[in-house]
C-alpha cells in the first residue's frame, strides 16, 4: 500500500500557521515564499480580465506564448513562441516532465523537495548526487560520472537530470565553469537536462555571473521559470516552460501537453493576462526586481553573518532568499543538548526558540548531517506597508521590524552556542 504524505514544506508552514493563529509567536523561516507585495498594476489587470472564464489553448494563448518566447530572448535564449508552454505553476510543468521523459532522474543533494517525490509519482528512482562544497543545485560533475555509472551497474537507466541554478536550498548560483562541466557530463551521457530557472531574476548582484545550460545544449535542456518568487505571485500559480527547438524538444513538449490536457487543462485564463504582462519586463516590473534582488540579498547576507558568527559554516548567499547552514563544527556540544541530526535541530529550534526552519533531510540530505535551510524572504514584514518599506529601503536590515528579527535570531544562536558550552564544561 502507498503511504501518502503532504509535502513537507507546506505540512510545516501550515503547522506553523495554526499555532501562530492560536497565540504563537513563532518566526517562520521555513518557508519559501517570497513575502513581497502585490504590483498594483498587476492587480488591476488581474480585476479586469476576471470576466474571462472559458477554457484557453492547453500551451497557452498565442500572445502568452509570444511574451514567454520575448521574455526568454531577453535572458540570452532566443526562442520561437512554438516552444513555449504556460502551466498553473511550474510544479506541474515538472512534474509532467516526468511523465514525458523516460528512464530515471538524477537530482542534486540537497534540492527542492519536490524532485524527488514527483518523480516516484511518474515511476520513476530518483538518483541523489552530491553538490560541490562551494554552490548548489548542480552536482559536482565528478560525482555525476561515478553516479551515473553505479546506476547502471545497478539496472537502473538514469535518463533526466534537474538542476537549480540560482539554488534553493543554498541560495549560490552556480559558476559557469561548474555548469559547462556539467553540460559535459549530460551530452557525454546523453541526458536531457531541466534547468529550474524560477530564482533566476533573483540574483542579487547583476555582476554575478550566470549561464544557463541552455545556452550550451540547448537541444538538450529544458528550462523551467515562474512568477512565485520573483515577483511573489505564489499563490497565483503562473509556471512558465521553454523546450528544446527539433525533434527532441518537439517530442518531450508533445508529451508535457499531453500530461497537461490531462492534468490541468490550462491556465487560467485571467492569469495568462497577468502573465503576459509580467513577462513582457514593462519598467514597472523590471524595477520591482532590481528592488526586490537587492532586498533579498542584503537580508540574506544578515542571517549568513548571524549564523557564521555561531559557529556554522555556511555558503555566501548571491542568489534566491535562503542560507543553508551546517552546523557540524558544534556537532559534539549539540550532542550533549540532544542534537544529533537535521531532524532534530529542527525540532530543538522549534521548541526552545519558536524558530521555525527546514531539515535538511526533508530535502534529501544526509539524514545525520547538521543542515537546515532558513528563508529570508519571511522576514519582510506581514503587513504591506513594511513590506513596501523593506523594497525602497537603502538598508532594510535597519529597518525595526526586520532587525527585530534578525536579533531574535542572533539572541537563539548565542544562546545555543552558550548552552552548547556549558554542557561540555560540566
Amino acid at each position: 500500500m502507498t503511504s501518502w504524505r503532504m509535502a513537507p514544506n507546506l505540512e510545516l508552514n501550515q503547522l506553523v500557521d495554526r499555532r501562530n493563529a492560536a497565540g504563537a509567536d513563532i518566526l517562520n523561516l521555513a518557508f519559501g515564499e517570497s513575502r513581497l507585495p502585490l504590483l498594483a498594476s498587476l492587480a488591476a489587470l488581474l480585476s479586469a480580465a476576471a470576466y474571462q472564464t472559458t477554457y484557453g489553448p492547453v500551451a497557452g494563448t498565442q500572445a502568452v506564448r509570444d511574451a514567454g518566447a520575448r521574455y526568454f530572448a531577453r535572458r540570452g535564449l532566443p526562442t520561437d513562441a512554438g516552444q513555449v508552454v504556460v502551466a498553473p505553476g511550474s510544479k506541474p510543468i515538472l512534474e509532467a516532465i516526468q511523465f514525458a521523459v523516460d528512464g530515471d532522474v538524477l537530482l542534486p543533494k540537497p534540492c527542492w523537495n519536490s524532485y524527488a517525490p514527483q518523480a516516484r509519482l511518474a515511476g520513476k528512482v530518483p538518483i541523489s548526487v552530491p553538490i560541490t562544497h562551494l554552490y548548489g543545485g548542480v552536482p559536482d560533475p565528478s560525482a555525476l560520472r561515478a553516479a551515473i555509472r553505479t546506476a547502471r551497474a545497478r539496472r537502473l537507466d538514469p535518463r533526466l537530470l534537474i538542476c537549480t541554478v540560482p539554488d534553493t536550498p543554498t541560495g549560490t548560483v552556480a559558476s559557469p565553469d561548474l555548469v559547462r562541466a556539467i553540460c559535459e557530463v549530460v551530452e557525454d551521457e546523453d541526458l536531457i537536462l531541466v534547468s529550474d530557472e524560477i530564482y533566476r531574476d533573483t540574483i542579487h548582484d547583476t555582476r554575478t555571473p550566470f549561464l544557463s545550460p541552455a545556452e550550451l545544449i540547448p537541444d538538450r535542456t529544458v528550462v523551467t521559470t515562474g512568477l512565485s518568487k520573483s515577483l511573489a505571485l505564489g499563490g497565483w500559480r503562473i509556471g512558465l516552460a521553454r523546450f528544446p527547438a527539433g525533434e527532441r524538444g518537439e517530442r518531450i513538449l508533445t508529451g508535457v501537453i499531453s500530461v497537461a490536457s490531462e492534468m490541468w487543462s490550462t491556465l487560467a485564463r485571467p492569469m495568462q493576462e497577468a502573465a503576459d504582462y509580467a513577462f513582457g519586463d514593462p519598467p514597472e516590473v523590471r524595477q520591482r526586481l532590481s528592488a526586490s534582488a537587492r532586498l533579498h540579498g542584503a537580508v540574506a547576507r544578515a542571517l549568513h553573518s548571524v549564523l557564521v558568527d555561531a559557529g556554522a559554516q555556511c555558503r555566501p548567499p548571491t542568489g534566491a532568499f535562503y542560507v543553508y547552514p551546517d552546523f557540524e563544527p558544534l556537532r559534539t556540544p549539540l550532542a550533549t543538548l540532544g542534537v544529533t541530526d537535521s531532524r532534530t535541530l529542527q525540532k530543538f529550534l522549534f521548541d526552545e526558540y519558536d524558530i521555525a526552519v527546514f531539515a535538511g533531510h526533508l530535502l534529501g540530505d544526509d539524514s545525520e548531517a547538521l543542515r537546515f535551510r532558513a528563508a529570508t524572504s519571511m522576514l519582510y514584514g506581514w503587513t504591506r506597508e513594511e513590506q513596501e518599506t523593506a523594497l525602497s529601503s537603502a538598508d532594510p536590515v535597519s529597518l525595526p521590524h526586520i532587525r527585530k528579527s534578525l536579533t531574535r535570531i542572533a539572541d537563539a544562536m548565542a544562546d545555543l552556542r552558550s548552552r552548547c558550552f556549558a554542557e561540555t564544561a560540566i
